[in-house]
């Protein structure tokens, strides 16, 4: 991909809010270039959504998030795709990554309970055929997503002093 429209993909992953216009302005091209650009962009789905990131602690709406462990046995011709595409389709579920190491599947999922989480695991899960085993790790705190750090951090009042 050529450099100018990687480093609008940068730029509108760092702030989604950014505009054509000043896109245009910090790398120095018109504003339609850069409007064609993300239009083509688009059209190729290489930018698919423009989302928000919420750090959930500081709202009232209480959410569950869990990443589970999932061990599958592939399916021939399709290998870990027909099964990752029957786990994604879930509501619940906010992403799926098909990973080396001990297992072979991260799920992250949302609930509103950790009661309702253990009852995705066990009722929707766990009974897809060639899912081997899952583990479940709840998420107690973020401290940092897609790059923002959520925590409020006090600034250090001292100078700095170098030589």
């Amino acid at each position: 991909m050529e450099q100018f429209k990687m480093r609008i993909i940068e730029l509108l992953k760092e702030d989604a809010r950014r505009t054509p216009g000043l896109i245009a302005t910090l790398l120095g091209a018109s504003e339609a270039e850069v409007a064609e650009a993300i239009r083509e962009l688009e059209a190729a789905h290489v930018i698919v959504k423009y989302a928000t990131v919420v750090n959930w602690a500081k709202v009232d709406d209480e959410k569950v998030t869990a990443l589970i462990e999932v061990q599958i046995t592939p399916e021939r011709g399709r290998g870990f795709d027909a099964i990752a595409e029957r786990i994604y389709l879930y509501p619940e579920v906010k992403s799926v990554f098909l990973m080396s190491g001990a297992y072979d599947l991260l799920v992250e999922i949302e609930g509103k309970t950790l009661k309702e989480v253990a009852s995705f695991v066990s009722n929707k899960l766990s009974p897809i055929e060639r899912v081997l085993s899952t583990k479940t790790h709840f998420v107690l705190k973020k401290y940092k997503q897609d790059g923002i750090i959520f925590e409020d951090r006090e600034e250090d009042p001292r100078l700095l002093i170098s030589p």
